[in-house]
């Protein structure tokens, strides 16, 4: 038997939509905001839908290897990945970025749809403070390379 599972967690973040997914939406930048990612073997950028990449993640259980494929490549509105797993079944992330005035809600909303048991509520304790950090992670690099890039501007 089965469970299926979704969290959910949004921020908002000064900046337009597409520099937000262009910045989430490259794997490679999941090690600077995401704390279990630790390498990631792919493209240096927002991947498109059918582009696959592979990351090192380390949880509780030790070092994991996750094959990830883009499900989903809409710039500058939503992306998602998929990858197998034999320990909580897919995992599927979906990112949405909506224009709110001059900001971007990001979301992030993490899908398990056939995981093998409910997880406990330690589990969603940790994923919750781990997803409100790497938001504000996100919110913090996304809001420091605009500032970066309107100061370059300025001088040129």
């Amino acid at each position: 038997m089965s469970i299926s599972f979704e969290r959910r967690h949004d921020i908002l973040i000064e900046a337009p939509p597409e520099a937000v997914y262009d910045y989430v939406c490259n794997p490679n930048s999941w090690p600077e905001w995401l704390a279990a990612s630790h390498h990631i073997d792919g493209a240096d950028r927002a991947l498109a839908t059918g582009e696959s990449f592979r990351e090192q993640w380390h949880i509780r259980r030790g070092e994991v290897v996750l094959d990830w494929i883009v499900t989903e490549g809409d710039r500058p509105n939503a992306w998602a990945v998929r990858a197998a797993t034999d320990f909580i079944g897919p995992i599927v992330i979906r990112y949405t970025f909506e224009r709110v005035g001059n900001v971007t809600k990001y979301t992030r909303h993490l899908r398990n749809p056939a995981r093998p048991s409910e997880p406990s509520a330690e589990q969603l304790q940790r994923m919750d403070e781990e997803a409100v950090i790497g938001l504000a992670n996100i919110k913090r690099l996304v809001e420091q390379r605009r500032r970066a890039a309107h100061s370059a501007d300025r001088r040129a």
